[in-house]
């Protein structure tokens, strides 16, 4: 399959940057703290910013200075943190003004993580920092055309979770599903699937543009 945009707007937990391992060892610690059930603090953390995933299992908590104390320990943790297999290479492949990163992460946590681990640092980056609501709303992804001063009908976004495609398609966006942390049939927002993000691959399209192909192999 090949889809045709202008730019390309990347999650980073789950799409670029695998840290399922760090994301549940904080919210078991939050849980535990706080005497909260962890399973239902994991069904709807999953593409949220800390703060909203907070206010949903924890309104008798403040949600900012909660999410505040988990950014300072996540900024410290890096354990099991790894690279996801092709994301370096399909980065170094985009020009710098034709890509984002679009994360529910915030800055002081998502930039030394892409430093320690050797992904590029975007030209254009939104973070949880940057918006008042964050995904499923659209927001965040409204803000990264802006960035880019791209069209949204001209953007393409490539995520992982459900969250995220729904942010992604209220913003009037194509969406590319990477199956890396969530079911097929929980993806079928999504304008196409890939079963990896090494089976993403981006060249030279008409008129400038780029093309993305998705192969599955």
């Amino acid at each position: 399959m090949q889809i045709e945009c202008s730019a390309i707007l990347f999650d980073l937990d789950g799409v670029l940057v695998d840290s399922a391992d760090c994301i549940l060892r904080l919210w078991e610690g939050w849980a535990e703290r706080n005497d909260l059930d962890l399973e239902e603090i994991m069904r709807v953390a999953h593409g949220r910013r800390a703060v909203e995933t907070i206010r949903i299992v924890a309104p008798h908590l403040s949600a900012e200075d909660e999410a505040r104390k988990l950014a300072e320990i996540e900024a410290t943790d890096m354990r099991g943190v790894v690279v996801i297999d092709g994301a370096i290479p399909l980065l170094q492949s985009l020009p710098s003004d034709a890509w984002a990163i679009v994360t529910s992460g915030v800055r002081t946590v998502v930039t030394p993580r892409l430093e320690r681990l050797g992904l590029p640092v975007p030209k254009f980056m939104i973070t949880a920092d940057d918006v008042v609501k964050g995904k499923p709303d659209p927001e965040p992804y409204l803000a990264g055309a802006k960035v880019l001063g791209v069209p949204v009908e001209q953007c393409v976004v490539v995520e992982d979770a459900p969250a995220g495609i729904a942010a992604a398609k209220g913003a009037g966006m194509r969406t590319i599903a990477v199956a890396s942390t969530h079911a097929l049939d929980e993806l079928t927002m999504a304008t196409a699937v890939a079963n990896r993000l090494s089976d993403l691959a981006v060249e030279p399209g008409n008129d400038g543009r780029l093309r993305i192909q998705i192969t599955n192999v």
